[in-house]
């Protein structure tokens, strides 16, 4: 297409520079030098409808034969025309001749490359149905999960069956707690017992009663089971929840085990204390700690102050007991003395009274009565030597006070040498009078002989190493000699 053909913006064509062509109403540019008037032979042309009414456009009348039209007047818009038309060759020319700038290698590189189609429909349903599975996956897992813990939790489809775990007092320590009051209000602190979780949740793993340490620890954790536990040996189902673990791990249950213990009467507390440690029901450790600082209420340990474990020495009641494995060691101690509370009658205070004593002053009889007797037949004569010695002041020079005196060492034997070198208030050969306290702890039998002494006036005994009883005489000269006669070894 010419410049001389070239369409002329809306707007800047001159009146008569349009001519209409064909029922559509396309407007094409008229060319040069032809006429608009009947000068030329044609008809005179309508003029075009302004541009912002498209709609009100009028088809062009007939044209009249080109060889009747008149020849064209020139109109005066025709030098605007020309001028524009100018400026537009003059900028066709000047963009021609404007330099290029360097090409840029990259464009030139890029520009070689083959055109790729565009994925972006293909992508967003890739996409979409990547993103759907994964939640779907991501769904699928954590419902596993979730059905795993409440199954754990719940204890749901497990065999049963039944094992024995035991909680060591070791793994339980003693920390202090706030006291609220109804109002929320902390009153003040006390010393309660805690174990610890996480070796409870591994012994439970380990004996197949949970699955998964962790989520037990969670649960704990929000339950405070660690100040709820208790050590012991319990028997255990494993189709028990983790509530009702944490509840069959507690002193009282029927879950925990008992321990069957028998004494002796003649045990010192230091030979009881051994044996509730070999049978698992506490440490010797904390039943003298316990000893020594647990309050009792009972009215024969009158008068006796916490700080000293052998206080209670002679008050551990001989017997055969039930004892819980891992029980507390204060609990364990107050069997012994509640068992003593309740043979203690009041017949028995009378008796001391009327002899003149403390009851601790007939216990301490008693135990030595216990450890010199071979037979319960000679235990009131035996009590008459002592209290017959008593009231004469003279020394009781028993064997069985040093042999106390020297348990550390375990040595039974006495012979004078052992007995000077013992500088003990319990060695009646150097001191006269009863002993600090008793010596073991005595049955029944031994505690009655003490209240009810037998009427004699024996003032010396040894055993007959053949017969394997007891013999009394009144006069020193002869137990000096029956004492030659024997081989004490």
């Amino acid at each position: 297409m010419s410049d001389e053909e070239r369409p002329i913006p809306a707007g800047d064509e001159p009146t008569g520079a349009i001519r209409w062509d064909g029922p559509g109403g396309r407007r094409w540019p008229r060319a040069l030098g032809e006429s608009t008037s009947g000068e030329e032979g044609g008809a005179a042309l309508p003029e075009a409808p302004p541009p912002e009414e498209p709609t009100r456009e009028q088809p062009p009348a007939a044209a009249e034969s080109p060889k009747t039209a008149p020849s064209p007047k020139k109109k005066p818009g025709s030098k605007r025309r020309k001028a524009l038309r100018k400026k537009q060759r003059e900028e066709k020319k000047a963009r021609r001749t404007k330099p290029q700038p360097e090409p840029d290698p990259w464009e030139e590189e890029r520009s070689y490359r083959p055109i790729r189609t565009r994925r972006d429909g293909r992508i967003g349903c890739l996409g979409g149905l990547m993103y759907a599975t994964f939640l779907i996956s991501l769904s699928i897992i954590l419902a596993v999960f979730m059905w795993m813990a409440a199954s754990d939790v719940l204890a749901l489809n497990k065999p049963a069956g039944q094992v024995e775990v035991t909680l060591p007092a070791e793994i339980f320590t003693q920390k202090q707690v706030d006291v609220t009051d109804d109002a929320g209000k902390v009153t003040g602190t006390k010393t309660v017992t805690s174990a610890d979780i996480r070796t409870v949740s591994g012994i439970l793993k380990d004996a197949g009663l949970i699955n998964y340490k962790w989520l037990f620890q969670l649960y704990s954790s929000f339950s405070h089971a660690d100040l709820k536990l208790n050590p012991g040996t319990y028997a255990l189902s494993t189709n028990l929840d983790y509530r009702a673990l944490v509840t069959k791990m507690q002193i009282g249950t029927g879950a925990q085990l008992q321990t069957l213990v028998m004494f002796p009467e003649g045990f010192n507390m230091d030979q009881v204390f051994a044996r509730l440690e070999e049978n698992g029901v506490c440490s010797a450790e904390a039943l003298y700690e316990a000893a020594a600082t647990a309050e009792f209420s009972y009215a024969f340990l009158e008068g006796l102050e916490p700080g000293d474990p052998y206080r209670l020495e002679g008050y551990l009641y001989p017997d055969t007991y039930y004892f819980y494995q891992g029980m507390q060691a204060s609990s364990a101690i107050n069997k012994f003395l509640s068992n003593m509370h309740y043979h203690v009658t009041e017949e028995m205070w009378q008796k001391t009274n009327s002899l003149g004593m403390t009851f601790r002053q007939i216990m301490t009889v008693a135990s030595i009565i216990e450890k010199e007797a071979a037979n319960d037949d000679e235990r009131a004569l035996i009590a008459s030597v002592i209290y017959n010695r008593l009231k004469q002041d003279m020394p009781l020079q028993l064997d069985s006070t040093v042999v106390y005196a020297r348990r550390a060492t375990g040595e039974t034997r006495v012979s004078p040498e052992i007995i000077q070198a013992t500088d003990s208030p319990y060695n009646t050969y150097l001191n006269k009078g009863l002993p600090p306290g008793p010596i073991c702890n005595p049955g029944m039998k031994s505690i009655q002989a003490a209240l009810n002494p037998a009427e004699s006036r024996y003032m010396y005994f040894a055993l007959d190493m053949e017969t394997k009883t007891v013999r009394f005489f009144i006069y020193y000269n002869e137990f000096e000699a029956f004492v030659a006669t024997q081989d004490y070894g």
